[in-house]
């Protein structure tokens, strides 16, 4: 982590550039949103309301369109537990309970940069979802590891699968459309009214379509997935990265950004978006401890 940090001070001192500046901004909103969420939630709420709270703050904010809009999963709905469809993801009426296990997960759009985030916390003390959330930090360190590795993405997706493994713990993002880990994200032409289509930015959905496009043309995806279409090396860009782990009717996860050059540099090739974010500044304190 020490590597991390320093690469991170270099980074805010001015080498970070006008346009990730942009990410970064949209992508702490969005946790912001998440943290003043969870923190209001009570008893009672359902998924649909804590969506509409999330939708409602960002809205506040200035967000006008969404990659996808706010999700919100309560207990086993975590770990995805019987999700079979798609339709399956979108909030329900489920209600929280005291000690239950939530997951937050939005993707707003602000001035045209573009972020996807997932928050897991609980109402009230969960011990399952605390070791999940301790055992994600080795995913984190192993990705980027081998995303400057230059390994293809197909085989950096398997090989997180293994560390769950001999965690323990199942793949629960194998159940996302077609299994994917991370997507790539872009800019995002501004517009005054932007629609969605089954929840997600249609402007959003042509981006990632012209991206689908090209990249079939130049053998690689904009989908990090166990399929054979992702067995390329990282593409330079964006992506929107989410280990997401289950155990026993308990899910946990975090979403972050994390940038791929074409610098032969190794720390310069990949890097987290930001490190000061909840998740990493709760592996800290735990190291610290």
């Amino acid at each position: 982590m020490a590597g991390h940090t320093k690469q991170r001070t270099a980074h805010d001192r001015g080498r970070l550039s006008a346009e990730l500046r942009g990410f970064r901004e949209v992508q702490r909103l969005a946790y912001e949103c998440a943290e003043t969420v969870a923190a209001q939630l009570r008893p009672g709420v359902t998924e649909r309301e804590a969506a509409r709270m999330q939708r409602d703050w960002l809205r506040e904010r200035g967000v006008r369109d969404w990659f996808h809009l706010p999700f919100a999963w309560f207990g086993d709905r975590t770990a995805f537990a019987g999700f079979k469809v798609p339709l399956q993801f979108f909030p329900t009426g489920r209600r929280l309970e005291p000690g239950m296990p939530f997951i937050l997960d939005m993707a707003p759009v602000h001035r045209g940069y573009a972020a996807d985030i997932g928050y897991s916390g609980s109402l009230g003390l969960h011990p399952v979802q605390d070791r999940l959330m301790s055992d994600l930090r080795p995913h984190r360190d192993l990705i980027l590891e081998q995303v400057r590795e230059r390994r293809p993405l197909r085989e950096i997706y398997e090989n997180v699968e293994r560390l769950m493994t001999r965690q323990g713990y199942a793949n629960r993002h194998r159940a996302y459309p077609f299994g994917v880990i991370a997507h790539k994200i872009d800019r995002v032409r501004e517009r005054r009214w932007s629609p969605t289509a089954f929840g997600f930015g249609t402007q959003s959905l042509k981006g990632l379509a012209a991206d689908a496009l090209h990249g079939h043309r130049e053998g690689w995806s904009p989908l990090w997935s166990p399929y054979h279409f992702s067995d390329h090396p990282p593409q330079p860009g964006l992506w929107a990265v989410e280990p997401h782990l289950g155990f026993r009717g308990t899910g946990a996860k975090f979403e972050e950004i994390l940038v791929v050059t074409d610098s032969t540099d190794p720390a310069e090739s990949a890097f987290w978006l930001d490190d000061d974010l909840p998740h990493v500044r709760r592996w800290a304190e735990e190291k610290a401890a």
